[in-house]
């Protein structure tokens, strides 16, 4: 999250505005996703991402950035618009899992999210902004993130995944984690829809059926579908339900803000810890 210094004439920004930037640029072909501002499903590959793939990011005291590739947040999240970006994540996620749950009838009402770090406890908070009946699961019992579960009106789960995946309309999948992968999609429901939103480390190796997992996938109408990045849409998703959402419960997903000048801090693993973002301003 920025504050705009300086702002060309003829476009919607000015002096001290709060802005944040896209991460992704179409590719310049473009091919037909990027061409109609779909750059998130680009299809040759040829995309920019800062401070990803072959653009600065925007980790400075000062940054230039197109004002197509800005959006502008309600001065009244102030510093909680730094959580715009991981917003959009889930934002695209929640529209992925509606495009695919209304192909046929669909009447959601239980939400599994897997992991309670900033992209779950975000996913989470927007399935209780549609009224449906969310459950986090994640590994620790106490603490910060059972608390924050709780408060947002959603139901904190420590167990095994069989039990709460059983019934699920919708999971979102955002630890990451190979084997929890594979866990819920062997063990979730009929006509369910599940979204994987974590980057799985490679180099994992797992024992799996996978005869039993591709015939429960086909006999059981389930779906797997992965999303990533986000889109000018999204990012205008976001940033309507962070405005929606509780202020003080936003402010308490930020556990931990460090300086620049001491950015090592924000690499240490504290047990509470969910986001933790780095200041560049005195």
């Amino acid at each position: 999250m920025g504050k705009v210094v300086q702002a060309p004439l003829g476009t919607e920004f000015e002096k001290d505005d709060l802005v944040v930037g896209i991460v992704r640029h179409p590719d310049p072909v473009p091919c037909p996703a990027c061409a109609v501002g779909q750059w998130d499903m680009c299809r040759n590959g040829l995309y920019t991402e800062r401070g990803i793939k072959q653009r600065d990011g925007f980790g400075s005291e000062f940054y230039t950035v197109e004002p197509t590739h800005l959006v502008k947040i309600d001065p009244s999240l102030g510093i909680l618009g730094v959580l715009l970006e991981p917003t959009t994540v889930v934002a695209k996620a929640w529209e992925q899992v509606e495009k695919i749950g209304n192909r046929a009838y669909w009447d959601p009402h239980k939400v599994v999210v897997i992991g309670a770090g900033p992209i779950g406890l975000l996913a989470a908070l927007l399935g209780v902004q549609k009224g449906l009946d969310v459950y986090v699961v994640d590994v620790v019992n106490t603490g910060l993130k059972p608390d924050l579960v709780q408060q947002l009106g959603a139901h904190y789960y420590v167990g095994p995944l069989s039990p709460v995946l059983k019934d699920a309309d919708v999971v979102i999948e955002c630890s990451g984690v190979g084997h929890v992968v594979f866990d819920v999609i062997e063990n979730v429901g009929s006509y369910s829809v599940v979204c994987l939103t974590g980057v799985s480390a490679s180099g994992t190796h797992l024992d799996l059926d996978v005869g039993a997992i591709s015939r429960g996938v086909v006999l059981e109408n389930q779906t797997v579908v992965g999303s990533v990045n986000a889109n000018r849409t999204h990012y205008e998703m976001a940033a309507k339900a962070l405005d929606k959402a509780d202020k003080d419960w936003l402010g308490k997903i930020i556990t931990r803000k460090v300086h620049i000048d001491n950015f090592e801090q924000a690499f240490e693993h504290n047990v509470d810890d969910v986001k933790v973002i780095i200041e560049f301003l005195h």
